[in-house]
Protein backbone atom coordinates (compact mmCIF):
# COMPACT_ATOMS: atom_id res chain seq x y z
CA UNK A 1 0.00 0.00 0.00
CA UNK A 2 2.81 2.52 0.99
CA UNK A 3 6.34 2.57 1.96
CA UNK A 4 6.32 5.31 4.00
CA UNK A 5 6.75 4.67 7.96
CA UNK A 6 4.02 3.84 10.15
CA UNK A 7 4.70 4.81 14.51
CA UNK A 8 3.26 1.22 15.61
CA UNK A 9 4.88 0.07 18.50
CA UNK A 10 5.51 -3.14 21.34
CA UNK A 11 3.61 -2.67 24.29
CA UNK A 12 2.72 -5.53 26.56
CA UNK A 13 1.18 -8.28 24.89
CA UNK A 14 0.48 -6.31 21.84
CA UNK A 15 0.96 -3.02 19.94
CA UNK A 16 0.04 0.36 19.86
CA UNK A 17 -0.23 2.47 16.59
CA UNK A 18 -0.83 5.67 15.54
CA UNK A 19 -4.38 7.01 13.31
CA UNK A 20 -4.95 9.53 11.97
CA UNK A 21 -9.48 9.95 12.08
CA UNK A 22 -11.24 11.30 9.28
CA UNK A 23 -15.20 10.94 10.08
CA UNK A 24 -18.45 11.48 8.09
CA UNK A 25 -16.82 9.70 5.48
CA UNK A 26 -18.97 7.91 2.29
CA UNK A 27 -17.43 4.59 4.38
CA UNK A 28 -14.95 3.27 6.28
CA UNK A 29 -11.94 2.31 4.87
CA UNK A 30 -8.13 2.66 5.26
CA UNK A 31 -6.19 5.35 2.89
CA UNK A 32 -2.57 4.60 3.37
CA UNK A 33 0.00 6.33 5.84
CA UNK A 34 0.92 10.10 6.28
CA UNK A 35 3.55 11.69 8.72
CA UNK A 36 3.18 8.24 10.83
CA UNK A 37 -0.01 7.90 10.70
CA UNK A 38 -2.58 5.09 9.79
CA UNK A 39 -5.00 7.49 7.76
CA UNK A 40 -8.75 5.77 8.72
CA UNK A 41 -11.64 7.26 7.21
CA UNK A 42 -15.10 6.55 9.44
CA UNK A 43 -18.78 7.21 8.46
CA UNK A 44 -19.75 8.13 11.96
CA UNK A 45 -19.75 12.00 12.61
CA UNK A 46 -17.40 12.95 15.58
CA UNK A 47 -20.08 13.37 18.74
CA UNK A 48 -20.53 11.86 21.78
CA UNK A 49 -17.72 8.90 20.97
CA UNK A 50 -19.32 7.59 17.98
CA UNK A 51 -16.21 8.45 15.53
CA UNK A 52 -14.05 6.76 18.87
CA UNK A 53 -16.39 3.38 18.54
CA UNK A 54 -16.54 2.96 14.72
CA UNK A 55 -12.61 2.84 14.94
CA UNK A 56 -12.61 -0.22 17.14
CA UNK A 57 -15.68 -1.61 14.92
CA UNK A 58 -13.20 -1.36 11.70
CA UNK A 59 -9.92 -2.60 14.07
CA UNK A 60 -11.75 -5.14 15.42
CA UNK A 61 -13.00 -6.83 12.23
CA UNK A 62 -9.96 -6.12 10.16
CA UNK A 63 -7.72 -7.64 12.37
CA UNK A 64 -10.04 -10.18 13.85
CA UNK A 65 -9.79 -9.44 17.16
CA UNK A 66 -12.69 -8.87 19.57
CA UNK A 67 -13.91 -5.01 20.29
CA UNK A 68 -12.61 -5.86 24.34
CA UNK A 69 -9.09 -6.47 22.36
CA UNK A 70 -8.99 -2.55 21.28
CA UNK A 71 -8.78 0.74 23.42
CA UNK A 72 -8.30 4.05 22.31
CA UNK A 73 -5.91 5.37 24.71
CA UNK A 74 -4.89 8.24 23.54
CA UNK A 75 -6.68 11.15 21.75
CA UNK A 76 -10.60 10.50 22.59
CA UNK A 77 -10.99 14.04 21.27
CA UNK A 78 -8.52 14.41 18.44
CA UNK A 79 -8.53 12.96 14.97
CA UNK A 80 -4.91 11.65 15.99
CA UNK A 81 -5.12 8.68 18.32
CA UNK A 82 -3.25 5.69 19.93
CA UNK A 83 -5.30 2.78 19.36
CA UNK A 84 -3.92 -0.12 21.50
CA UNK A 85 -4.64 -3.92 20.77
CA UNK A 86 -4.10 -6.99 22.79
CA UNK A 87 -2.54 -10.38 21.34
CA UNK A 88 -1.32 -9.06 18.55
CA UNK A 89 2.44 -7.84 17.41
CA UNK A 90 3.22 -5.17 14.84
CA UNK A 91 4.15 -7.57 11.90
CA UNK A 92 0.71 -9.36 12.51
CA UNK A 93 -1.47 -5.94 12.76
CA UNK A 94 0.89 -5.23 9.60
CA UNK A 95 -0.45 -8.40 7.78
CA UNK A 96 -3.67 -8.06 8.55
CA UNK A 97 -4.14 -4.61 7.42
CA UNK A 98 -2.41 -5.33 3.95
CA UNK A 99 0.48 -2.86 4.98
CA UNK A 100 4.14 -5.37 5.08
CA UNK A 101 6.75 -3.57 4.29
CA UNK A 102 8.21 -4.27 0.33
CA UNK A 103 10.28 -7.34 0.16
CA UNK A 104 13.98 -6.95 -1.15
Amino acid sequence: MTSEPWDIRPEGTGCVFKVRVTPRSAKNRVEGIRLGALRLRVQAPPVEGAANAAVVEYFSEALGVSKSSLEVVRGLSSRTKWVRVQGLVAAQVRRALGLDPPSE
